[in-house]
C-alpha cells in the first residue's frame, strides 16, 4: 500500500500538457486523476469513450460542450456522468488554481 494525497502536484512537473496518473487499473474500470491548467481540448477534436465516465472536479473550475451545443459549468465538488459514446469537449479549465479532476471510467453490467 502507498499513501497518496489527490492534491498533492509535487510529482507534476510541467503542465504543458494536461497531466493523468492512473490510480487504479481494473478489467472493468480504471480509476485516473487529470491535473489541467488552461488546457482545453483542440479544436475541431472531441472525446467518443467507449466507457461511461463519472467524473467530480475536486479543484478549479470548468466548462464541458456537448455535441449538442449543450454544457456544464463545474466548480469544484461538482460530478457529473457522461455516458459511453456522448460526444463531448473540454473548452475551459482554470489556471489558477489548477483544476484537479478524479474520473472514474466503467462498463455498465
Amino acid at each position: 500500500m502507498q499513501l497518496k494525497n489527490i492534491f498533492d502536484l509535487s510529482k507534476v512537473s510541467s503542465l504543458e500538457k494536461e497531466y493523468f496518473e492512473q490510480l487504479i487499473n481494473e478489467k472493468s474500470f480504471y480509476v485516473e486523476r487529470i491535473v489541467s491548467k488552461g488546457h482545453v481540448t483542440p479544436k475541431g477534436e472531441w472525446y467518443d469513450q467507449g466507457r461511461d465516465e463519472w467524473v467530480m472536479l475536486l479543484q478549479g473550475e470548468a466548462e464541458i460542450l456537448y455535441d449538442d451545443l449543450s454544457g456544464d459549468k463545474m466548480y469544484a465538488g461538482d460530478c457529473l456522468l457522461i455516458p459511453a459514446h456522448k460526444r463531448h469537449r473540454v473548452i475551459y479549465t482554470s489556471e489558477e488554481p489548477e483544476c484537479i479532476w478524479l474520473a472514474i471510467h466503467f462498463e455498465k453490467s
